[in-house]
């Protein structure tokens, strides 16, 4: 049921970048055959044009060589040979200019729209393409009514230019019937070349038209359906559960690098039932103590068992302990403003630690100075 809805949906939504870029890899880009041949044509006929003459002398050359012989020449076989393959390489070099810049044309009119593509599933074997249905609507849709239109809309714009140009010369043409046989053909040649050009040039008419409708029709069938977005955003960004899954694997490999910090920490304050920081300070390298961890319940317990394990005091002070975990971030400083609270700690930590060693009076933890604004209440 929801397959039949979702392919009645109409494709209003633009395409998205992967759709694009997945129908260029299966072979589907906007091309415009009328400007690849707009461009064959008028190369081809500025190629005549320039050399044409060149072209000519060399064709007039070649066919002297090749009928202007002596009898003796005629029967020998290898002198027959010699001649034909002298005249190919001149045809060949004689068209060498001409064929190289059709070549330039052909290859640059496709690339101008739609770019270079190299892409085996264009001409892939498709069963679709050989059914009758899709057949005869392909031949009755809009686009075959567009390339009817385009065809004789060819046809009628070559025509008139042509009946135009043969206006034009008509008493040019007359005329040489008073020259004489080489000029009469040079100047026909002329003639033609130019003509040819002039008819090439009415394909740029053609072409205008037909790139934009091209680019805009490609456009057209890439569009989407809304559902066919939303699925794309899904398969892009995954599905709820694993993003959730991932997140839940970043989490835990955070806690256990957090964790391998522990060992280094200087002293673990507790709240102690819900809140673990972990506090680590250098004086030849640190302005202030940093948080190296720090959690609230698991992660809490965890924290000090890890500070337990490798001789890390553990000291219990819920006012600084919930301070220091609501106002700083991991591998971040202490505020300004716990300063003196946190020294008094350290001050505390090594009072202690010097009693043990030594004995004496047990220091008692000194009065913690936290500011009202970075003073959190116990939940």
């Amino acid at each position: 049921m929801s397959e039949d809805s979702d392919s009645s949906q109409e494709k209003s939504e633009e395409a998205t970048p992967k759709r694009m870029q997945k129908a260029r890899d299966d072979g589907q880009v906007a091309r415009s055959k009328e400007l690849a041949t707009m461009m064959v044509l008028i190369f081809g006929a500025a190629g005549l044009l320039i050399f044409g003459g060149m072209i000519g002398s060399s064709m007039l050359a070649i066919m002297r060589n090749s009928f202007g012989l002596h009898r003796d020449e005629v029967f020998d076989t290898s002198y027959m040979l010699d001649n034909l393959g002298t005249a190919a390489v001149d045809i060949a070099l004689a068209l060498t200019p001409l064929l190289t810049i059709l070549a330039i044309a052909a290859v640059a009119g496709p690339l101008m729209v739609g770019g270079w593509l190299l892409s085996g599933k264009a001409i892939t074997p498709q069963a679709s393409r050989m059914s009758l249905p899709k057949g005869l609507k392909r031949m009755f849709s809009t686009r075959s009514l567009v390339e009817l239109v385009k065809s004789v809309a060819k046809v009628l714009l070559v025509l008139i230019i042509a009946l135009a140009i043969l206006n034009a010369r008509t008493e040019n043409l007359l005329s040489i019937a008073a020259s004489s046989p080489p000029n009469a053909m040079e100047h026909v040649l002329w003639t033609l070349a130019w003509s040819f050009f002039f008819l090439a040039c009415a394909t740029i008419v053609i072409a205008v038209i037909d790139v934009p409708f091209q680019i805009y029709d490609h456009k057209k069938k890439m569009r989407m359906t809304k559902q066919e977005v939303k699925d794309e955003f899904k398969d892009t960004e995954g599905k709820p559960e694993v993003k959730g899954k991932i997140r839940q694997l970043q989490r835990e490999m955070a806690n256990r690098r957090m964790m391998e910090k522990v060992p280094s920490a200087d002293v673990v304050i507790t709240n102690p039932d819900h809140y673990a920081v972990a506090l680590r300070y250098d004086g030849d390298t640190m302005a202030a103590p940093i948080v190296v961890a720090k959690g609230n319940d698991e992660t809490a317990f965890r924290i000090m068992a890890v500070a337990r394990e490798h001789k890390v005091e553990v000291l219990r002070t819920p006012p600084l302990t919930r301070a220091i975990y609501f106002s700083t971030e991991l591998d971040q400083p202490i505020p300004h403003g716990l300063y003196m609270a946190v020294a008094q700690v350290l001050a505390y930590l090594f009072q202690l630690r010097q009693f043990r060693r030594q004995g004496g009076d047990k220091p008692r933890m000194p009065h913690l100075p936290i500011p009202s604004d970075l003073r959190r209440d116990p939940d």
